[in-house]
């Protein structure tokens, strides 16, 4: 056998030792709860990456961030295990302590990154089978190879010529084809089948768990929303986001399916009387339904990270006062099931607005992405220094204390949300006819309002667009600008003024480190 037909075999081999490594970490991730190879090492490299390196993604991959990472982390593997394999046609140790070395990684990277394990031999558990499985495979792969390349078995005993007297000589052994394939396949099945197999598995409660979960009906309901909340203008974001349509952007390569049942949020540190409160405790508690815009720090101008939703839950304030802050405390910090800190003004939360712990999204129980079973809903503040998802533990401190998770990668402290608006109709470098037009979109200043919207065609003056009814000043609100578009080029440009007569900025920043400003405008075509 050629050496480079040796190596080839070799490359191959080391590939479906990584694979049946990998594969049965993920079962075992799944079986066991433990820390999966691939998200491990995933969320280790989202929480090192430099912020220029997040914003990139955020901005230009959006919710295809999470596939692509774990894509980009699936071929690094397979590639680093060609290329130990096919060392190992003639350099075997060394293919070997690289195999040992990529376990090595998932489990370094599960012991120190954040997890959803309940303790530590169950956080490692899934690295340790990668190691075990991918060196085991590696070593089998090499010794099948022609000749044995770590020596010793590496002969057979074929019978002499015959004579008068039989004797055994040594003769130097051939490829087994038999043996390699036997091998190889094993390897394969192992792989393909331990992965497929966690990818089936429930991991965490069902959706079936989640759906028969019956919220109580709100002690203090929502009021409906007003006709004239929504527009008419067909491409105009919904009033109310459906569930499924609503944006999600978080650190997370897997979405947990925390268990009800078992869940509780601790509520402790500046406070006269700790509180531990299960799920069951929450839903017999007074629940509030109020409808809020939610906004992500990482939206650019007239990006899509917005969302309205009627939400059902419990008041923060509430809970506070029964729990007894202590003077000096001016700071929530709050953590999620996988150990994702955030600072939250403790202000924010007793001042009268409905900041709540939400257990119910458009009718029903949280989604799993969303939060579910319980996440914080706070109006006028960003997402990251409010709206935790998959809470289990709640702080009060001081900010002078604590550092949160996206305040160590250089964002604000506290974040409230810029007034904005967007066009959504129409769209950039539309084709539109002469005559009367139509443009349309949100604009949304939570815990503030939106008193007036206005549009500039070119450059010409500002003009008063028609404002639909207002839901309450938690939500975004809808309007419409009717214009005579004469035939060529034109730009429309939007701004938005609060209910305390602040002027949206046209000041362009980009969203770090506490939201975009600037102006959201479009190009359209009039023939």
């Amino acid at each position: 056998m050629t050496t480079r037909k040796r190596r080839a075999l070799a490359a191959l081999g080391g590939l479906l030792a990584a694979g049946a490594g990998l594969g049965l970490g993920e079962l075992t991730a799944a079986l066991a709860g433990g820390t999966s190879p691939v998200v491990g090492v995933g969320t280790q490299l989202i929480d090192l990456a430099p912020g220029a390196a997040k914003d990139f993604a955020v901005k230009n991959l959006g919710t295809a961030d999470k596939p692509v990472l774990i894509g980009t982390v699936l071929l690094a593997v397979a590639v680093f295990a060609l290329v130990a394999g096919a060392i190992g046609a003639t350099k075997p140790r060394v293919a070997v302590a690289l195999t040992v070395l990529l376990g090595a990684l998932a489990i370094l990277a599960a012991a120190t990154g954040r997890t959803l394990a309940t303790n530590h031999f169950v956080q490692v558990l899934p690295g340790v089978i990668t190691l075990l499985i991918a060196t085991i495979g590696m070593l089998l792969v090499l010794r099948a190879l022609p000749p044995n390349p770590f020596g010793g078995a590496g002969r057979r005993k074929i019978p002499a010529a015959e004579g008068p007297t039989t004797t055994e000589a040594a003769a130097p052994e051939g490829f087994d084809r038999r043996r390699f394939m036997g091998t190889a396949m094993a390897l394969g099945v192992a792989g393909v089948g331990g992965l497929g197999t966690s990818l089936v598995l429930p991991g965490g409660v069902s959706e079936a768990t989640r759906r028969a979960i019956r919220l109580p009906l709100p002690a203090s309901r929502a009021k409906a929303i007003p006709a004239a909340a929504m527009s008419e203008v067909q491409g105009v974001s919904r009033f109310v986001t459906p569930n499924p349509s609503f944006y999600r952007v978080d650190t997370l390569l897997t979405v947990p399916k925390v268990d009800p049942r078992t869940w509780e949020l601790r509520i402790h540190g500046l406070v006269d009387r700790e509180l531990r409160l299960s799920f069951a405790d929450l839903l017999n508690r007074r629940l509030i339904e109020r409808d809020i815009t939610l906004t992500c720090v990482s939206n650019e101008v007239g990006g899509p990270y917005v969302g309205n939703a009627r939400w059902i839950g419990v008041p923060i304030a509430e809970l506070l006062r029964e729990a007894g802050v202590r003077d000096g405390a001016d700071a929530v910090k709050s953590t999620s099931v996988d150990g994702l800190t955030i600072g939250t003004p403790l202000q924010a939360l007793t001042d009268g607005r409905d900041a709540m712990l939400a257990v119910g999204m458009n009718g029903e129980p949280l989604p799993f992405e969303h939060g579910f079973p319980v996440r914080m809903v706070v109006p006028g503040l960003y997402g990251y220094v409010s709206a935790t998802k998959w809470i289990v533990d709640f702080e009060v401190t001081r900010f002078s204390e604590f550092s949160a998770y996206w305040t160590d990668r250089g964002w604000s402290v506290e974040a409230p949300i810029k007034t904005s608006s967007r066009i959504d109709v129409p769209k950039g470098f539309a084709r539109i006819k002469a005559g009367p037009a139509v443009a349309a979109g949100v604009a949304w200043a939570q815990y503030r309002g939106i008193a007036k919207v206005e549009v500039q065609v070119d450059d010409g003056d500002w003009q008063s667009a028609t404002l639909a009814a207002e839901d309450t000043i938690d939500t975004w609100r809808q309007w419409t600008f009717r214009w005579n578009a004469t035939p060529g080029n034109h730009k429309l440009t939007v701004r938005a003024t609060d209910a305390t007569g602040e002027v949206q900025t046209a000041d362009r920043a980009a969203p770090r480190p506490n939201g975009s400003s600037g102006l959201h405008n479009t190009v359209v075509m009039v023939e």
